[in-house]
């Protein structure tokens, strides 16, 4: 069974749908604030899980998450079933947490062009495994069309700042850095900013890339 939270006004202009990342599902702190502070910018949110996400909810076995590419059909099977029950009025935007960003970066495209979304958020996004800066995940972002967003900490370890400024990403992708954070955002004690600052910061800027857009 699939999982689904919803935060936000209901019938909002704009509905942003996330999907979490590898290691832990929607009721994760991350998730649970990050859609609570868009929530509060007056932007509908639905979290939903993966299927392999949902069974370990069930009580199923903890396994490793498919392949990002597995896991496309799920997103676009959940953007159809989004899309059937909202007002045809609401702008659907799509996204997610590290793997989640990641899968919707996938079918952004597709789903763009064909007229389903107006855009991408993905927060943290895995540009590359940590330590493994080589191997990269973002031939597909070279040549982007769909409008992007990505949130992403300066030292986080799936990509930091200086690493991600020296990539070639499509012009439509723009890129909102988090002081300090770590890839959940996280800063140090001593760097002058605060987790729940930082996570307030991302959901303003996500809020301000949806509605303007």
């Amino acid at each position: 069974m699939t999982h689904i939270l919803e935060n936000g006004p209901e019938n909002a202009d704009h509905r942003l749908i996330i999907a979490h990342g590898a290691g832990a599902g929607i009721t994760s702190p991350f998730l649970e604030a990050i859609a609570a502070h868009i929530g509060d910018q007056g932007i509908a949110v639905t979290r939903f899980e993966f299927a392999y996400m949902a069974a370990r909810r069930d009580g199923g076995p903890k396994r490793p998450p498919p392949k990002a590419e597995k896991l496309t059909i799920e997103y676009a099977d959940m953007i159809a079933s989004v899309r059937a029950r909202v007002p045809e009025r609401q702008k659907l935007y799509i996204g997610g947490k590290s793997l989640g960003g990641r899968v919707a970066s996938l079918i952004a495209d597709e789903q763009f062009k064909a007229g389903a979304i107006s855009g991408l958020v993905c927060l943290g996004y895995p540009f590359h495994a940590p330590a493994q800066p080589l191997k990269l995940r973002t031939a597909h972002l070279e040549d982007l069309s769909c409008p992007a967003l990505i949130v992403q900490g300066t030292r986080d370890p799936f990509g930091r700042r200086d690493e991600v400024e020296a990539l070639k990403l499509a012009p439509a992708i723009q890129l909102h850095w988090i002081g300090d954070g770590d890839h959940d955002f996280g800063p140090r004690g001593a760097s002058g900013f605060t987790r729940k600052g930082n996570l307030v910061d991302a959901a303003a800027a996500v809020a301000g890339f949806i509605k303007c857009a």
